[in-house]
């Protein structure tokens, strides 16, 4: 009777429990982990968006009618003589006031050195465009799962630069009133400047702030020091925003102020990526995503 009332108890109490499989019980697996649907959901849900490269054909379009369409809007931007001349003192006055209004002495310093100033001319005209080309070729070709979010942050602080052009005309160092500044390219008769000499109506001369010459310098900069491998190619990344920060001022093209805009307009494009691919840029998969199949 004991026995058979024990065995009696034991099998309601089996009964009463839960029927478990190898797929656990109400869904849930015998280890805990979730069902394997909802869980891939919930990773999916948590996975950054994945980066994808374009077709070389789309990505050409693209940043030639990005460049094309910047461009004609930046110069489309009226030309507020006065107002930007006005502007150029007050930024003047506000470096006296921090102590950092050195650039006509740099300037000047400069210009005492032909070799020296040609060069800068140079750099100014053609480095801006010739680097951030490169950066996005060895980007697209070796970094393809980090090309369009990196790109974005160009893209991005490139088209909020062009409110900075329209809020606030400002004049170049070159072009204020006064005798301050030297004009190199004037001076030195050098080609290349969309801003003076003959090509001077072919570009807004009151686009001073923010600076793309930093904006895009500094994203260069970092791009290459962030992703490159060999330690040369680091430390050229690292040089080139502080080389072209010396060109820009020594060529009377930007004030400090202005180089400040552009690296708050870099800031603003990381933002925007980060935002979006819910990660740095720099951090996503060095391959691309392939898409998932059916």
């Amino acid at each position: 009777m004991g026995a058979s009332t024990t065995r009696a108890e034991q099998a309601d109490k089996t009964a009463a429990e839960p029927q478990t499989d190898d797929r656990g019980t109400g869904g849930r697996k015998a280890d805990g982990a979730e069902p394997a649907g909802e869980s891939d959901r919930g990773r999916a849900a948590r996975r950054p968006r994945a980066a994808r490269r374009p077709t070389i054909l789309f990505e050409i379009v693209l940043v030639l009618v990005f460049y094309a369409v910047y461009s004609s809007i930046r110069n489309a931007v009226p030309e507020q003589r006065l107002q930007a001349l006005d502007n150029a003192d007050r930024v003047w006055h506000a470096e006296h006031l921090l102590g950092i209004a050195v650039e006509d002495s740099v300037n000047r310093a400069a210009d005492g050195v032909t070799w020296l100033i040609l060069t800068m001319n140079y750099y100014y005209a053609t480095l801006h465009f010739v680097v951030t080309v490169l950066v996005l070729v060895w980007l697209y070709c070796s970094h393809p799962g980090r090309y369009a979010a990196t790109r974005l942050v160009v893209f991005a602080t490139t088209a909020i630069a062009l409110l900075g052009y329209y809020l606030f005309p400002l004049a170049p160092p070159r072009l204020m009133r006064g005798d301050q500044f030297v004009d190199t390219v004037q001076v030195h008769q050098t080609w290349g400047s969309m801003a003076s000499g003959n090509l001077a109506d072919m570009s807004n001369q009151y686009a001073a702030m923010p600076s793309m010459h930093i904006g895009w310098s500094v994203w260069c900069g970092i791009t290459v020091a962030a992703l490159a491998k060999p330690l040369w190619a680091r430390v050229l990344g690292a040089l080139y925003p502080l080389l072209t920060l010396t060109v820009i001022v020594c060529t009377a093209n930007h004030f400090w102020l202005d180089a400040v805009g552009g690296v708050l307009c870099l800031g603003f494009g990381f933002a925007l990526s980060f935002g979006w691919y819910g990660r740095i840029a720099y951090r996503l998969p060095k391959l691309a995503a392939t898409p998932a199949r059916a």
